[in-house]
This record gives structure tokens, C-alpha cells and sequence, in this order.
């Protein structure tokens, strides 16, 4: 099979499509045919070696966490999916593998496909989705129908991760505000944003006295908001979230709830077969959809990790592995 490899940490030149064996799925294990994988940031900067000191890769090593294709196997003690199903999944950030034709998926680790969503889409909600969702109802404590009109601030709202967060803050039953570059508006309002803040003219690091302890949460989608500035923008007791998974660890002294309780907590994204579940029923229902921002075909895969790289992503970069099954809608016929 055809794989993204790389054999040490660099550039995206280090990055070749090679043939590959077919893994086998272990007891536990679903083999995945790919129809695409999704990118995101970690991609590149686990490839840079950013990482190295917290995640050592093995190499040679293929990339990728975000998938959806359809299932061509399974390994022992497996029996609640079947050959031909589809399937949306997320690797550990570690493990890799993705962006591959198939790929060995811990059963743990994936759901069935949103029915109406071709698997390209679903491809780009995986790792982002879980972001999302685990900050905000785990780490936050948003909950539906737990406290009306709890107040949202998606900070780095175009993005892979605010994009998504945006919808699912409005399904916790958030009322939303986003933050982002002023060309981003149309589609965040489009996703359910009651205001938006340009960010190039509102200065969230001296907001106006109206945006002063005005959320009850603020998700830091962009790892740009200090916990000193998004505390001013917390009311009392409220919650900032940041995607750095290392914040609480790197804010000494923070921890403990501050001056008028306000908390900083960060969000170590884990796959879930769960949370997929959650993501991928509200695709399904359409209360949330995915951005997909740019498709490129596998061999691309050095210019998307450039362009991840030089980052002003709106939404999500999808790699095609199969062009037939990226374009299948669950529910038709898997085609051969």
C-alpha cells in the first residue's frame, strides 16, 4: 500500500509516499481502507520535531491522526463492526497512521460514520471535534440544559479547532462570541456565532469595557491568549481553556481558583469511540459541519504540510488517499 513516511524529524521535505506493507489489525483492532486524512498543526510540528522531548517517534514513522474510510477487517475479539462499514477515526498523536491507504485503528478509537456526510468531511472532525468537545464539556463544564445563557468566547475561531468549537459550544447550549480575522465572519456567524470580534481591530489583551468579565468561558483556540488577558475577559467563577496541553504545567501558581474563582485549565486531547460518537451524530443531524478549507491529493502531502505550517488556516486541510471512497455518503453502496 501507498503511505506517508518520514525516517527522521525536518522539514516537509523529509516527507516520501512509499509502498508500505498492510498492517494487520491485532486482537482489538479494526483495519481501516482509507478515503481520507485529516491534518492539523500537531502534524507538522511532531514532524519538526517540536515534540521530540515529550513524544519520541519510532521511525519510520507515518503521520496522521484524523481518517475515515470504511472498515476491510478486523481483529480478534471485535464484533460490533463489519466489513464494509464506515467509519470515522482519530490515532493517537504517537501511533500515527493515517495518512495511508490503510490503516490498523484500536476499536476504542472509532464510530460509525454521520450518515449524510461524505467521508471526506468526516475526515476533517476527528482530532479537532474531540479538541473541542473535551475542552468545553469536560475541562469547562458546559453542559445543555445545565445553565442557560452561559457566555462562549472562541478565541481563534476560523481555525480547525474554533471552527468546530464554535458549533459545539452552541450545542452545549452556549451563546457564542468569536474571535477572529475580519474575512472569517460571514462563516462563523454562518456556524452560529451571535457576535464576532474582528481581531484585527479589538484588542483582546486590553478589551473594551464592555467585553470585561463578560464570559463564563473563554477557549483559546489559537494558543495566542495569555491566562493574565483572558482572566480579565472571565466573570467571576468562570473558566479559560487553552488547546496548549502543557498551560496548567507552564502556569505555576494558577491552578488554584484566583481572584474571583477564575480558572485556568488546558485540554490533552485523547480518542474516544465515545466522543466520535457524540461528533458524529451531530453531523449527521447537522448541528455541526465540518470546514473543510483545501483537498489535496496523498502525494501532496509536503505542500499541505507547508501550508499548514505557514499557518492562517480557515477550517481543515484533507488529504484524498482514495478518491472513490472520499466522495462515498454513508449509506450508499461501498464501491469496489
Amino acid at each position: 500500500m501507498r503511505a506517508v513516511v518520514y525516517d527522521r524529524y525536518g522539514p516537509a521535505d523529509v516527507l516520501e509516499v512509499r509502498e508500505v506493507p498492510v498492517p494487520r489489525p491485532a486482537p482489538g483492532e479494526v483495519l481501516v481502507r482509507v478515503a481520507a486524512a485529516g491534518l492539523n498543526p500537531a502534524d507538522w510540528r511532531l514532524r519538526s520535531g517540536q515534540f521530540r522531548f515529550a513524544l519520541r517517534l519510532r521511525f519510520p514513522f507515518v503521520p496522521g491522526a484524523d481518517l475515515a474510510g470504511v472498515v476491510e477487517a478486523v481483529g480478534d475479539g471485535v464484533d460490533d463492526v463489519r466489513s464494509g462499514q464506515p467509519v470515522m477515526a482519530m490515532q493517537a498523536t504517537r501511533t500515527g497512521g493515517a495518512c495511508a491507504e490503510y490503516a490498523a485503528v484500536p476499536r476504542e478509537h472509532l464510530a460509525p460514520a454521520p450518515a449524510g456526510v461524505p467521508l471526506l468531511e468526516a475526515a476533517g472532525v476527528p482530532l479537532c471535534g474531540s479538541t473541542a468537545l473535551q475542552a468545553l464539556r469536560d475541562r469547562a463544564g458546559l453542559r445543555a440544559g445545565l445553565r442557560a445563557g452561559q457566555r462562549l468566547l472562541v478565541h481563534g475561531a476560523a481555525g480547525g479547532v474554533g471552527s468546530l468549537a464554535v458549533q459545539v459550544g452552541r450545542a452545549l447550549g452556549a451563546t457564542v462570541t468569536a474571535a477572529a480575522s475580519r474575512d472569517a465572519a460571514a462563516l462563523l456567524r454562518d456556524l452560529g456565532a451571535e457576535e464576532v470580534l474582528d481581531r484585527g481591530t479589538v484588542d483582546l489583551t486590553r478589551p473594551p469595557e464592555r467585553l470585561r468579565e463578560a464570559f463564563d468561558v473563554v477557549l483559546d483556540a489559537a494558543n495566542a491568549l495569555s491566562f493574565r488577558h483572558a482572566r480579565a475577559l472571565l466573570t467571576p467563577g468562570g473558566t479559560a481553556v487553552s488547546v496548549n496541553p502543557f498551560a496548567e504545567r507552564l502556569s505555576p501558581g494558577l491552578l488554584a481558583p484566583l481572584r474571583g474563582g477564575r480558572r485556568l485549565r488546558s485540554v490533552l486531547v485523547a480518542p474516544r469511540a465515545a466522543d466520535l460518537a457524540v461528533l458524529s451524530g451531530w453531523l449527521a443531524e447537522g448541528t455541526v459541519r465540518p470546514v473543510v478549507q483545501r483537498t489535496l491529493p496523498l502525494v501532496e502531502v509536503r505542500a499541505a504540510h507547508r501550508q499548514l505550517e505557514a499557518g492562517h488556516a480557515r477550517g481543515k486541510t484533507v488529504l484524498v488517499v482514495d478518491p472513490v471512497l472520499a466522495g462515498l455518503v454513508p449509506g450508499r453502496e461501498v464501491p469496489a
